[in-house]
């Protein structure tokens, strides 16, 4: 089996072994060569080399005793790194004779790697190096004595969750047993394990040679963990800049394995995606955007850019969508996503706002940002635009449902015409949003958020506002029951629900039962006590940036909201008897 349809491959002939290699892309570009783990074949990389061959010559091997690579003989002693390491060479050397080659593995491809950018015979060959779930053994091996010799209890604490992590490398030690496993039930059961436990998807992966792919590369762990984690190399320092892509889901790896990686790596850039092990499977979008940046950044001369916002190795190139950005809390949103290195689209109903939203943003650290113009209230007009959007910029990672309208008045004053703006505007909008993004979401199969903003009003009752109270319920609830539907599809909802934010939703908001003159003075003297509460929207847009990286399900935001949220579980009569009292409005 090849990696893609229409890839060319050769043979590579190195250390008494052949290496299949298969090339996509074209030769004159930048070469990136990708390095598979265990117990993959390099048909791992199938989905992340179809986009990076759109800008890239890209390239993947078959580690020997892999897919259609031959074993060494004997087994025993042919998997070190430094013949691990002449292989690679043999490969770059067939491949991008005349230019260093861009660096990307996963799992043990990464093990590897770091030993081809760290040993002195590889300089001036690798370009850059990504790696991704799989730490350099050397580095390992330093983590660990420096936690044995220094040891606190947090220390002890992080070495001892690492020791349960890698349970499968003391089974992978013990002879015999782990071939007898991979050719026998664990080979057959382990695709519907990667389903079920990874949420890696059905389709040419793995492929047929898994279970000759595991028995071989037992013997990576054997002839190599032991004796590297004893006597690690004191000058395994990269030679060249090193992006590191942490899956903060990692069931075999823990995140800490990489503190301190500063002291052996002086360019390094550090990712975080929300995720398991095989990410090449489970994001390769987010995967070909950070590889492709990365190596542009390397070619170009230039430091990679990495927003310096808090949550910028979380949402680096992830693209967020936010209705209602031409202001309040949509427009802080907007900027606090740009800060932390997303490319924004800020949508609202005023094409200036949005255009003013979409420019800040890059200002504030968006690579790209882009302003856009829908009704989201609008049916056929949501259906258009999710259309382009998926077309022009692709598929949404972070959506947040955010354009709302506010209205005030008794049941009896707000008329059919009053229920129908704002629950087309407050409750239909986050509908559209929800159906035509998430859908999209759930189909490309790589995860995602969803953040609904809807009120305090959503269980705090209120005889002033019946209209906008019951559609910011009808939010919570859709929140909630859609969160439960997309858990297995790795696609987080939040409902986020503000209490008193001083934003322009209370100077715009419409006063059932009154004529124009008195709305407008309701609308001032709601501006005005707001104002005096003056809880500004960047506080609301944290706590939505937050409840992202969290996967929280309802975020109350400003003490009123918290207490409120408190009071509905707790204690409802005192919310019941509080919603009587006639506002000072």
């Amino acid at each position: 089996m090849t990696l893609l349809t229409g890839a060319r491959e050769r043979w590579v002939r190195t250390g008494g072994v052949e290496l299949c290699v298969a090339e996509v892309g074209d030769p004159r570009r930048p070469t990136v060569v990708l390095v598979h783990g265990y117990p993959d074949s390099k048909e791992v990389w199938s989905e992340v080399a179809a986009r990076l061959a759109e800008h890239f010559h890209v390239v993947a091997y078959d580690v020997r005793g892999h897919g259609r690579s031959t074993a060494p003989r004997p087994l025993r002693g042919g998997f070190t790194l430094e013949k691990l390491t002449d292989d690679f060479l043999a490969v770059a050397d067939a491949v991008s004779p005349d230019r260093p080659v861009h660096l990307v593995g996963h799992d043990w491809g990464s093990v590897q790697a770091w030993e081809f950018t760290t040993v002195r015979r590889t300089e001036g060959r690798i370009a850059s190096f990504t790696s991704m779930s799989g730490p350099s053994l050397d580095h390992f091996g330093h983590w660990i004595n420096s936690r044995v010799r220094r040891p606190t209890p947090r220390r002890v604490g992080q070495l001892l969750g690492q020791g349960a992590r890698s349970w499968y490398v003391y089974l992978l030690q013990t002879p015999v047993l782990p071939e007898l496993a991979w050719r026998g039930p664990l080979g057959k059961r382990w695709p519907r394990v990667l389903e079920r436990v990874e949420k890696v998807p059905r389709g040419d992966y793995p492929t047929s040679s898994l279970p000759s792919d595991a028995a071989h590369g037992a013997w990576l762990y054997r002839d190599n963990v032991r004796p590297r984690l004893r006597r690690p190399r004191t000058d395994a320092y990269a030679h060249a800049p090193v992006q590191v892509v942490t899956p903060l889901e990692d069931r075999f790896l823990s995140e800490r394995l990489h503190d301190g990686l500063e002291q052996w790596v002086p360019q390094l850039t550090r990712r975080t995606v929300q995720a398991g092990h095989w990410i090449p499977r489970t994001r390769p979008d987010q995967l070909a955007s950070w590889i492709e940046e990365f190596v542009r950044s390397v070619e170009s001369g230039r430091s990679p850019v990495v927003a310096s916002g808090r949550h910028a190795e979380r949402f680096g190139g992830q693209l967020v969508l936010v209705t209602g950005a031409g202001s309040g809390i949509g427009r802080a949103t907007a900027l606090a996503f740009a800060e932390a290195g997303a490319r924004v689209v800020a949508v609202d109903r005023n094409a200036e706002a949005a255009a003013r939203t979409a420019e800040s943003s890059r200002l504030a650290g968006a690579p790209e940002a882009w302003a856009e113009t829908v009704d989201v209230s609008d049916e056929q007009a949501m259906e258009k635009f999710a259309e382009r959007v998926t077309t022009e910029y692709g598929v949404v990672d972070v959506l947040v449902n955010n354009a709302g309208i506010g209205l005030s008045g008794s049941f009896f004053d707000t008329t059919p015409e009053n229920w129908k703006k704002v629950l087309d505007v407050n409750l239909w909008g986050v509908i559209h949003g929800c159906r035509l993004f998430g859908r999209r979401m759930a189909e490309r199969g790589q995860g995602g958020h969803i953040v609904n903003v809807a009120s305090a009003a959503a269980y705090q009752p209120s005889r002033a506002l019946p209209a906008y109270s019951t559609s910011k319920a009808a939010v919570l609830m859709l929140s909630e029951c859609l969160r439960a539907e997309l858990a297995g599809r790795g696609i987080g909802v939040t409902a986020v629900c503000p209490g008193f934010v001083n934003t322009a939703i209370t100077s715009t908001a419409h006063f059932a039962g009154v004529d124009a003159d008195e709305e407008k003075r309701l609308q001032q003297r709601a501006a005005r006590l707001y104002g005096l509460r003056n809880y500004p929207p960047e506080k609301v847009a944290a706590a939505i940036v937050r409840a992202v990286v969290r996967n929280d399900a309802v975020v109350p935001v400003t003490p009123e909201a918290r207490g409120a949220r408190w009071l509905s579980r707790f204690a409802p009569g005192v919310l019941r008897r509080i919603a009587r009292v006639r506002p000072p409005m």
